[in-house]
């Protein structure tokens, strides 16, 4: 950490690097996978090929290198859409351009094993973050090319997996329609699961919400994949393994990379941002 610096209040920075992720331009891959713990950022980029420390600060860790010959970094987000959009915001600003969030989550369909994976094609917006950047009837949806790069990679690697849409909580347990300390309950969240369920929203999480949102205000691409830890049909909670999604997200970046080299070298721009 720098002891003595001077910034601008509305881009931050210190030194030449982004205020919370400690990031500079040169630091980051254009692929970056999203883990919610800091812990995961480690486990992850330990399974690529090479791999370098770049930050840590705060909930952000930060790791780049190359799985496949494909560049990729690894930057964790925190739990939850605040800290998720804060991550992207300045990942953004250093070079990143395509994301995959990569966590855990319970689903709400009661043929969705724990270990199965989860890609998500859309979220409903309960994250408390995408609000905050626009309407709440803006769709929060991911990237198509994601999307079928992580469908692909699935099928490649003969993994269990769902495609569907996800609730995105601003609140593990309330928000999710688990009781509160001692019990507390209100009436509104006490049928959040059936009724979503209903709804054919196959799992909670917290964070993809606010990252679809800004993919597409922004004009980036993102992408989701969850491992199911529990099934909140069947009341069952384990520790599913993170190894099939890890593979599951890596792979896709090899193959989203291929196609991004192909689209180039036609002169096509695989990326262009909406805004500015």
């Amino acid at each position: 950490m720098v002891n003595a610096w001077k910034s601008s209040a509305d881009a931050p920075e210190m030194e030449g690097r982004q205020y919370h992720i400690q990031c500079a331009p040169g630091d980051v891959a254009p692929y970056v996978l999203l883990p919610g713990d800091p812990g995961r950022a480690d486990v992850i980029a330990a399974t690529w090929d090479e791999r370098r420390f770049v930050a840590g600060n705060r909930e952000h860790r930060t790791f780049t290198g190359t799985t496949g010959g494909a560049p990729v970094s690894v930057t964790s987000t925190g739990m939850g859409g605040p800290s998720t959009a804060i991550a992207v915001e300045e990942l953004l600003r250093v070079g990143a351009d395509t994301f995959i969030r990569l966590g855990t989550c319970g689903v709400i369909q009661e043929d969705i094993a724990c270990g199965d994976l989860i890609v998500n094609t859309a979220a409903v917006r309960h994250d408390g973050a995408s609000n905050l950047y626009v309407e709440d009837r803006y769709p929060a949806s991911a990237d198509h090319e994601v999307t079928l790069a992580l469908i692909e990679a699935c099928e490649e690697l003969d993994l269990t997996y769902h495609v569907g849409l996800t609730c995105s909580t601003g609140s593990f347990h309330c928000g999710q329609g688990r009781p509160g300390y001692r019990g507390y309950r209100q009436s509104f969240f006490e049928n959040v699961v059936e009724d979503l369920r209903r709804a054919r929203v196959l799992n909670f999480e917290m964070e993809a919400a606010t990252l679809f949102t800004m993919g597409n205000l922004y004009g980036f691409r993102s992408g989701c994949l969850c491992v199911a830890v529990a099934n909140r049909v069947t009341d069952e909670m384990v520790s599913s393994p993170l190894e099939p999604a890890m593979a599951a997200c890596n792979r896709a970046i090899q193959i989203l990379c291929v196609r991004d080299a192909k689209k180039r070298a036609a002169g096509k721009k695989y990326w262009t941002p909406r805004l500015g």
